[in-house]
């Protein structure tokens, strides 16, 4: 079933590849952004969401031109896809960073939730288990990375995700909407995958991705998938591929570079470290873009 779907940060670098999935699966798009996305048949409307009156007015607007023909006003919103932010550390000081990302995230939910939109996804991400930008070299505490997991990250950008997810369950619990925040691995376009030789070629320089990706296609599968199930209240998911960045089976991989890490049950052979098996229990998720077919292993 087709959905109205406002995206925010929709000419980011996932963003770019998940608003034209949901377009090919007949969903409407509104893409809210700083910077337009030059794709057809999306309109990019220019807001900062870290101001509520241009988030609730973002999500209460017609999509484009021809709408203004119904006569009746700016058709109800099925949905908000909230990608925008800034994307990692280094971009901008620390405090804006931290500030911009809570900021927007909760004027979104927000607005949402007084619009009487019924659903609402958010961008988390790997960050939360507190490697990625750690300072030193910091082990995970046991493989695989699950939802469950104690999040602790030391850095301004895993810290706003930490606590947009913690927004997120705020607004759930006060409300009958559903709120799915997605832990987004280390996105990787098509073009990207020349890239995978060095990685294996290095397994050292991965670990603070926890050897894991999604492919920016698969994450509009997710997306997708997030939008056709309703009902799960408050829910967070880990947004990545099937398989480990590595030649070795992952068992003796793990025991090889990261030997300090318990491992809390048994992992198939090829299994990432972060777990995304509950995207595929519960939303059917099957990968399309396993590394594997772009790069010889």
């Amino acid at each position: 079933m087709s959905k109205r779907i406002v995206f925010t940060g929709g000419s980011g670098k996932a963003g770019r590849h998940v608003v034209p999935y949901l377009l090919d699966k007949g969903h409407s798009v509104l893409n809210v952004d700083l910077v337009p996305l030059k794709h057809p048949g999306v309109n990019t409307l220019t807001a900062d969401l870290t101001k509520s009156g241009e988030a609730f007015n973002a999500l209460s607007m017609h999509f484009d031109m021809a709408e203004f023909a119904n006569g009746t006003g700016p058709a109800p919103i099925d949905a908000v896809v909230h990608f925008a932010a800034v994307p990692r550390v280094l971009l901008r000081p620390d405090n804006t960073t931290f500030e911009a990302n809570v900021v927007s995230t909760y004027n979104v939910i927000e607005a949402a939730v007084k619009l009487g939109i019924p659903k609402v996804i958010i961008a988390s991400s790997e960050t939360t288990y507190g490697v990625c930008f750690a300072e030193g070299d910091k082990d995970f505490h046991s493989f695989p990375l699950d939802e469950d997991y104690d999040s602790d990250p030391m850095d301004s950008y895993g810290l706003s995700k930490v606590v947009n997810e913690k927004t997120a369950r705020a607004f759930a619990m006060r409300s009958d909407i559903d709120i799915y925040a997605l832990r987004i691995g280390n996105v990787i376009e098509p073009h990207e995958y020349p890239m995978f030789t060095g990685f294996l070629d290095n397994p050292a320089s991965r670990k603070r991705n926890a050897w894991s990706y999604i492919d920016a296609r698969d994450l509009g599968q997710i997306v997708h998938l997030c939008l056709g199930k309703d009902g799960l209240g408050y829910q967070v998911f880990n947004a990545v591929n099937d398989t480990i960045t590595a030649r070795e089976p992952t068992p003796e991989f793990l025991n090889r570079w990261a030997p300090n890490t318990p491992i809390t049950r048994p992992m198939a052979p090829q299994e990432a470290p972060i777990s995304n098996r509950k995207i595929r229990e519960v939303l059917g998720f099957v990968e399309e873009h396993n590394w594997r077919k772009y790069v010889p292993a």
